[in-house]
């Protein structure tokens, strides 16, 4: 349940940068970190609790231009197999055919279709989110986290987005009462520049 939401969530996440448009010539071009992008999800476990978990493995990229940050771009793809909620049994369930369905659907995605800054650090990102075979447009608040020079001579770009989805949008309505239809989504995104 949560873990289908949060696959998508991820998706969301990595749109949180913004790409700057490859017409640009100031664009800067950024793979994302695996080791440091991932996708949070929290839900409702039956209106008793909240149940959380995240998407471990993710891949995409973005660019960005510092000149003109509108022009942003961002294409994200998430394993869904990746779902971790710290219990195996749980995760099993959830990637089968009540929930996700990794065989049939092992990659949810987001494209980018708009970003438009909101001050110096904020941000609403637009896109298409692909889950479960089901794509729809959603939006995403996003916040920098920072940007700078890392140890080893490289430059980086973090960013931290949110949303919430509903799983019956995307065809995924294993019953786990009223309250477990809406997820949260927050996207960990830190892309090194090429």
């Amino acid at each position: 349940m949560m873990l289908n939401r949060v696959k998508y969530a991820f998706l969301l996440s990595a749109g949180l940068f913004g790409v700057a448009s490859s017409g640009s010539a100031l664009a800067e071009r950024y793979q994302l970190d695996p080791g440091h992008s991932f996708i949070q999800f929290s839900i409702s476990h039956l209106g008793f609790s909240l149940l959380q978990g995240r998407f471990n493995q993710m891949e995409g990229e973005f660019s960005y231009d510092d000149k003109s940050p509108s022009k942003s771009e961002i294409r994200v793809e998430v394993k869904t197999a990746s779902v971790d909620t710290n219990h195996a049994e749980r995760d099993k369930h959830i990637r089968n055919p009540d929930f996700l369905n990794v065989d049939k659907y092992p990659t949810a995605t987001f494209v980018s279709s708009s970003f438009k800054p909101q001050g110096k650090s904020k941000a609403i990102l637009k896109g298409d989110f692909t889950l479960h075979g089901v794509t729809k447009p959603i939006t995403v608040d996003v916040t920098m986290i920072g940007a700078g020079e890392d140890p080893w001579g490289g430059y980086r770009r973090g960013y931290v987005g949110t949303t919430t989805i509903k799983r019956s949008d995307y065809g995924i309505s294993y019953d786990l009462g009223p309250a477990s239809d809406s997820m949260e989504l927050q996207f960990f995104i830190e892309g090194i520049r090429k």
